[in-house]
């Protein structure tokens, strides 16, 4: 079964990560360093496995557009945006044996090493993949 695991920032995360002060810790070359690597350890380790299908970071939200409707009209805002405080910020896409595996795995991405503890909070959400129509539970 593939699942995907979603990892969450805001854009005040990103700019902490670039050395900018945002009230939160701002991140040393050393703090983004250790990060990378960790990231880079734990997804060699997934495709070591054969359990790793993708996974991608995305830029920051200052980087984005939204589409969409309103009254009938179609809109593009750019990013960041006011209504939202977090957006996703990358994904594994894992092919394991059990949602309880998938768990597993989204459990080490949390320990990625950061500054501070002002990201105790972070979390991440694991969602199957649906692989046809008849799999989405409709």
């Amino acid at each position: 079964m593939k699942y995907m695991i979603l990892s969450y920032a805001s854009q005040q995360d990103y700019d902490a990560m670039s050395g900018k002060d945002t009230g939160k810790p701002a991140w040393a070359q050393e703090d983004v360093a250790a990060m990378v690597e960790f990231m880079e350890t734990v997804n060699r380790e997934l495709e070591e496995s054969g359990e790793l299908v993708e996974t991608r970071a995305l830029a920051a939200p200052v980087h984005t557009r939204r589409l969409g409707s309103r009254g009938g009209a179609g809109f593009v805002t750019d990013g960041p945006y006011a209504e939202t405080q977090e957006v996703l910020a990358g994904y594994w896409i894992v092919e394991c044996e059990s949602f309880d595996r998938a768990t597993e795995i989204a459990g080490r991405l949390g320990q990625c090493p950061y500054p501070g503890d002002t990201y105790n909070d972070a979390y991440a959400d694991i969602r199957p993949v649906s692989e046809s129509a008849g799999d989405m539970g409709f």
